[in-house]
This record gives structure tokens, sequence and C-alpha cells, in this order.
């Protein structure tokens, strides 16, 4: 595995005050609870966030605050990952403990989740800081980057209207 390097241990108030933070929503065609099975299954990670190629939970279930796993992204990218909060069917966040880049410096997600008449709806905000150089990257490719979360949503709502077909 790669040299992995500390990350800040930033908390949930990280995410809402983040100078670089992303946040969409979408309707997914699932309960809350059958969302959170997704977000359980280590496969499905990647038919959605498509910069991730592998997840490997290092907790066993059931999950929760404190839970640990090992994404591997695109381009060889490691984060280790604990969890900080874990309510199924309506919330869960998590930041890196470590990354495999010593240019990213925080990162931390948060998921929210709301019913609806049609399944529910997700709010997914990304929060992240890092070198200098990281910072620059982020601020000039900020529209392209929240372009393509957007897309990770839109595919998670498809694999969901698969999964779980009316």
């Amino acid at each position: 595995m790669a040299t992995m390097h500390q990350c800040q241990p930033v908390d949930a108030a990280f995410i809402d005050s983040a100078r670089f933070r992303f946040s969409n929503s979408v309707d997914i065609p699932a309960t809350p609870a059958q969302l959170f099975e997704i977000f359980e299954d280590a496969d499905a990670w990647p038919r959605w966030a498509r910069v991730i190629t592998r997840v490997v939970w290092t907790s066993p279930p059931p999950y929760g605050p404190g839970t640990t796993r090992t994404v591997h992204m695109l381009g060889g990218l490691v984060g280790k990952e604990v969890f900080l909060d874990w309510d199924p069917g309506r919330h869960m966040s998590f930041r890196f403990t470590e990354c495999s880049t010593s240019l990213v410096s925080a990162f931390a997600e948060s998921y929210d989740v709301e019913p609806t008449a049609g399944g529910c709806r997700l709010t997914w905000t990304l929060a992240l800081s890092g070198a200098p150089s990281t910072n620059l990257s982020l601020a000039l490719l900020r529209p392209a980057l929240n372009w393509g979360f957007r897309r990770f949503l839109r595919d998670l709502s498809a694999l969901a209207a698969t999964r779980y077909p009316a």
C-alpha cells in the first residue's frame, strides 16, 4: 500500500465551514432504508461514485460512529475513513484519517436523507482542504468538480431505480 499521510482530525462542523465544499441534492427512487443498503454495499460505491475503484469495510457490521473503511480511487489515491455519524435512513458522515497524498489535508462528507412520496431526497456534501497547490486547483476546477459530483448523484439515483424497481 502507498505511504499514508495523517489528515486533520476534523469534525462535522468542518463540513459546514470548509472553504471548499460541494453540496448537491437528488431524488432517489428508493426508501431511506434501501438507500442505506446501497451505502453499506462496498461493491455499489464504484458503480455510482465512479472515481472510486474499491471500498473495503475495515469494521464489521453493524456500522455506526467509529466504523472504518478504506476507499481506493482512480490515480492510486487511497483514503482511510472513520464515520463520525451513522443514523440509518437519515444521516451519515465520515472523514479521512489518512490519505495516500499529502496534498489533501482534510476531507469529510455528509449524507442527509429525507423521505419523500416517491422514495427519498439525498443531500450530499463534500468538504476538503489541502496544500496551496491543491486549493488553487480546487478554486479553478470548482465548476467542473461540482458537475461531476452532480453526475455521481444521478448515477446513484439510476442505480437505486435498477436495484429497487417500482
